[in-house]
């Protein structure tokens, strides 16, 4: 990676990562109490800091458990900015939701990630009874990078048989990371990702171009998508991100795999985090209720 690229992810890092970690203040959902405890699990890419968040409401029986993935790119390693979301699906979901801070480029570029984020996934699958969450019901998700994460989480767990998530949630996903930015359009002058923006953080996660359409990068230009797990797809109606969004949600339903997409209106990308505030709330609680359905039942 040249230096000049590399100089350019550090700078977003320091220049985005405090602005990212804030949220809309009528989204904080301040009155929903956090019960959280912090785990260390070890990886093939290094030990990954969790923040497990509990149900608000003790119970004795193993609830079951979400794992989410932050967005920023890639590059912004700020898993705070999801509290919102946790918090709220922890309650109205009755769930353990695990908030994991996976490694972010450039100091530690793509495969880092994707490894750890598996690797966490198929812990809190097994590590259920010493832990007090049902492993056996387990979902995935992420927002922006994170849906990128969850998609390359699904597809592994498939492949290697290890676990069997029962949802996965896709919020804003990035799909396509060989396709140049500028060709990735969108219904406002001014979009929240510009495409130089989206240069850097390619850059910075995945240096090799050579990489950018393994599956495991772009789940949107894969083949073979039958046996995947039922899928929540997000998109927002101004995003740069949506049409590859969209895409891969026709291409999931056409390979046989249940999907519920939901295309916000006058929503820009990160809207879960930065509002308009009544399609973000709508938008969470649309996860919280397919969670709610996926995970309900006790096998």
């Amino acid at each position: 990676m040249p230096f000049s690229s590399r100089l350019q992810a550090r700078s977003i890092q320091l220049l985005l990562g405090r602005a990212m970690a804030r949220v809309h203040k009528d989204l904080r959902f301040t009155d929903i109490p956090a019960r959280t405890e912090t785990l260390r699990v070890e990886t093939g890419a290094g030990p990954v800091t969790c923040t497990v968040y509990r149900p608000p409401a003790a119970t004795e029986a193993p609830v079951p458990v979400y794992v989410n993935f932050h967005g920023g790119g890639f590059v912004v390693g700020r898993p705070e900015q999801d509290d919102h979301i946790c918090r709220y699906i922890a309650a109205a979901a009755d769930c353990v939701v695990v908030n994991v801070d996976y490694a972010v480029a450039p100091q530690r570029p793509y495969p880092a990630a994707v490894t750890q984020a598996y690797d966490v996934t198929a812990w809190f699958a097994e590590n259920g009874p010493g832990g007090g969450w049902d492993g056996s019901r387990l979902a995935v998700g992420g927002h922006s990078a994170g849906a990128n994460l969850t998609a390359a989480v699904c597809r592994l767990a498939r492949d290697r048989g290890t676990f069997t998530p029962r949802l996965q949630i896709l919020d804003s996903a990035p799909l396509d990371q060989l396709a140049d930015p500028a060709t990735k359009q969108s219904l406002v002058a001014k979009p929240l990702l510009s495409p130089r923006l989206m240069r850097v953080f390619t850059d910075a996660y995945v240096p090799d171009p050579a990489d950018r359409a393994h599956p495991l990068v772009s789940p949107g230009l894969a083949e073979g998508l039958a046996g995947l797990p039922a899928a929540l797809v997000i998109t927002a109606e101004n995003d740069r991100l949506r049409d590859e969004g969209d895409a891969y949600a026709k291409a999931l339903d056409a390979a046989g795999v249940p999907v519920t997409h939901r295309v916000f209106e006058g929503a820009d990308h990160y809207f879960t985090h930065t509002g308009p505030v009544p399609a973000a709330e709508e938008a969470i609680e649309l996860m919280a209720a397919t969670l709610r359905s996926a995970l309900g039942d006790r096998p």
